[in-house]
C-alpha cells in the first residue's frame, strides 16, 4: 500500500505538506497541490479511512435518505449525488425510506448507528426529518425552512406557464399529486404567479384530479400542466382513452425531465433540474457543516430549464371557439 511518507519522499516535501494537499487544508502553493495529486494519482494511492477516523474522530461517510427510490427521479439524484460524494474523497451510505415518515425516522437512526458524518436528506412529502447529532442538509424547496439547496420549483412552474401563456393558452388546468407536498404546491404556485389575471386556471390534486383536468378541458381549457411527468403520462393515457390528441386538442407539460419524457408520443413539454449542480452543492454544503463551517451556497435554489417538445402548441381554432362558447 502506498502511503504518504513515500508521496513526500518522491515530491521532496514533508509528509505534513502531503497530508494538506490531499486534504485541502493548511497553506500549500496550488502548484505544489498539483503535484502532490498527481504524483498520489501515479502510485495509486487511496487514503485509509481508518486511519483518518483515528486522527479526525471521523469517518469520512455522509448518509444519503431519499423518500423513494421506485420513483425514476430519485435513483438519478441519488446516483448523481454518490458521484459528486466521490469527486471529493467522501463515501455515501444510502437508505429509501419507502414512501414512509415512520421509515424516514428509522433510516436516519440506521446511519447514525453506523457513524456517519453528517446527513443529506430528501425528505417524505409534508415531513420535517427529526433532529440528529450530526449535520444535515435537507434538498426540498424554497418553502422548506430547513431546505439548504434544491431546485427552483415556484421559477420552474412560472417558466412552463409562462411558455403556455406566450403561445396562446387563455384557459387552462394545473393538476398536481398531493396537496401535502412542498414542492408541488410550490411548482402551482410558480404557474399562477406567471399566469397572473391574464390566464384562466382551476387547480385539481390527486387521483380525482385527473378526472377533473380531463373534464375541464371538455369544457373548454386548452392546456393541462402538472407537476411530475409521471403525471403527464397518466393524464396522457386517459387523453388517450377519451379520444382528445395531444396537442391538437389539448396541450400538456410535465415536470423533472425524466427518461420516458422524450420518448414519449408525442414528446413531452416539461422542466428540467439542474441535478449536477444541485448534487455539487448540497455535497459542499454539508463537508462545510462537518467542518463546522458555513458555505455561501447554503439555503439557495439552482435555477431550472425549459424543455420544449411536441406536446405542446398554440390552441386550434376549434379549441378556441369552444372557450367563446
Amino acid at each position: 500500500m502506498v502511503s504518504i511518507k513515500k508521496i513526500a519522499g518522491d515530491v521532496g516535501v514533508s509528509t505534513a505538506t502531503v497530508s494538506n494537499a490531499l486534504t485541502g487544508k493548511g497553506r500549500v502553493s496550488q502548484d505544489m497541490i498539483d503535484r502532490i495529486r498527481a504524483r498520489a494519482d501515479e502510485l495509486g494511492y487511496r487514503p485509509s479511512n481508518a486511519a483518518r477516523a483515528l486522527k479526525t474522530g471521523q469517518t469520512g461517510i455522509i448518509g444519503l435518505v431519499m423518500p423513494d427510490l421506485t420513483n425514476p427521479l430519485y435513483p438519478k439524484i441519488a446516483q448523481t449525488l454518490s458521484i459528486a460524494a466521490d469527486q471529493t474523497g467522501l463515501g455515501v451510505l444510502i437508505a429509501d425510506s419507502r414512501g414512509s415518515a415512520d421509515e424516514q425516522s428509522q433510516a436516519l437512526k440506521r446511519l447514525l448507528d453506523r457513524g456517519v458524518d453528517g446527513l443529506i436528506v430528501v425528505p417524505q412529502k409534508g415531513t420535517t426529518p427529526d433532529a440528529v447529532s450530526v449535520p444535515m442538509a435537507v434538498i426540498n424547496t424554497a418553502s422548506d425552512p430547513q431546505n439548504a439547496v434544491s431546485a427552483d420549483h415556484i421559477g420552474g412552474g412560472a417558466l412552463v406557464a409562462r411558455h403556455i401563456r406566450d403561445i396562446g393558452h387563455r384557459r387552462v388546468a394545473l393538476l398536481g399529486g398531493d396537496k401535502v407536498s412542498e414542492v408541488q404546491r410550490d411548482r402551482i404556485e410558480g404557474m399562477m404567479r406567471a399566469f397572473g389575471t391574464d390566464v384562466k386556471c382551476e387547480t385539481h390534486w390527486g387521483a380525482r384530479g385527473v378526472g377533473a383536468a380531463i373534464a375541464a378541458v371538455v369544457d373548454g381549457a386548452t392546456a393541462i400542466l402538472t407537476t411530475s411527468d409521471l403525471i403527464a403520462l397518466q393524464v396522457r393515457s386517459e387523453l388517450l382513452r377519451s379520444d382528445m390528441p395531444v396537442p391538437d386538442r389539448v396541450s400538456l407539460t410535465g415536470f423533472d425531465d425524466m427518461s420516458f419524457a422524450p420518448i414519449m408520443h408525442p414528446a413531452l413539454t416539461t422542466v428540467a433540474q439542474n441535478v449536477d449542480e444541485i448534487a455539487t452543492r448540497a455535497i459542499d454544503i454539508i463537508s462545510a457543516k462537518i467542518q463546522g463551517q458555513t458555505h455561501p451556497h447554503d439555503g439557495q435554489t439552482v435555477p431550472m430549464r425549459l424543455v420544449v417538445r411536441q406536446s405542446t402548441s398554440i390552441p386550434t381554432q376549434s379549441a378556441k371557439r369552444r372557450i367563446s362558447k
